[in-house]
């Protein structure tokens, strides 16, 4: 179907179904005569997307951004990097870390007193 169409079930206008396509929430849906064609796996990836953003209360840009942190790993790590310097993530702990806090927790025991031997 045509975008009007689609626009039309999908109860948004075809202005925001273009704007959809270039944020890549969408496939580029194109026959030869460079009209955009919809089937029903296109109208259920918007529909998914509208109920991502209501739940998550998320605009399209923001999922689209969602999305490319999923698949460029240089934009995973740079939000990464900004999440530990802001406070949202934790560093992962090595298990490096996790055996030399073991070992300062022994170190830092109250000593068990033992019987002089004299």
């Amino acid at each position: 179907m045509r975008i009007t169409e689609a626009a039309r079930r999908l109860g948004m206008s075809p202005r925001m179904l273009r704007y959809r396509e270039a944020l890549g929430l969408l496939p580029e849906i194109r026959n030869q005569g460079a009209h955009r064609r919809f089937g029903p796996e296109e109208l259920s990836a918007v529909a998914q997307s509208v109920e991502l953003e209501k739940r998550f209360d998320i605009s399209p840009a923001e999922l689209a951004f969602a999305l490319r942190t999923l698949s460029e790993p240089a934009v995973a790590q740079a939000v990464r990097d900004l999440g530990l310097r802001i406070g949202r993530l934790q560093a992962p702990r090595r298990a490096l870390d996790f055996e030399k806090e073991k070992a300062l927790r022994l170190l830092q025991r109250p000593q068990l007193s033992r019987p002089d031997s004299d």
